[in-house]
């Protein structure tokens, strides 16, 4: 699964910015641009706020699991959902669950 998981958090980064990415050469870091457009109709108001919430859960879910098991350096994933999104932040913190429970099973 681990190989799985980094498959997946290239691809959680590489697909969301490869339609991101010409938006900000167009338009540069206007803040107030992205938000008029995220907020323009109520599909993408609903995309956007979809987001918001799966991230909050995504984090809270690291908090909890990622203590429970001692997986550590959980502001990685946390971080990653925050400056890229749910698409790279979930299976980083599933990657770093994953080897952290491999590296719990060969201690035992």
């Amino acid at each position: 699964m681990k190989y799985i998981y980094g498959l997946l958090c290239a691809l959680g980064v590489i697909v969301p910015f490869s339609a991101f990415a010409p938006w900000l050469f167009l338009y540069g870091l206007d803040l107030i641009k992205l938000y008029e457009q995220i907020s323009a109709d109520p599909l993408a108001s609903f995309a956007w706020l979809d987001v918001i919430v799966s991230a909050i859960v995504l984090i809270i879910f690291i908090f909890h699991e990622g203590k429970k098991l001692g997986v550590r350096h959980l502001w990685l994933p946390i971080v990653s959902t925050m400056m890229v999104g749910v698409s790279f932040g979930l299976p980083l913190f599933l990657l770093m669950r994953e080897l952290h429970v491999e590296k719990v099973r060969v201690q035992i």
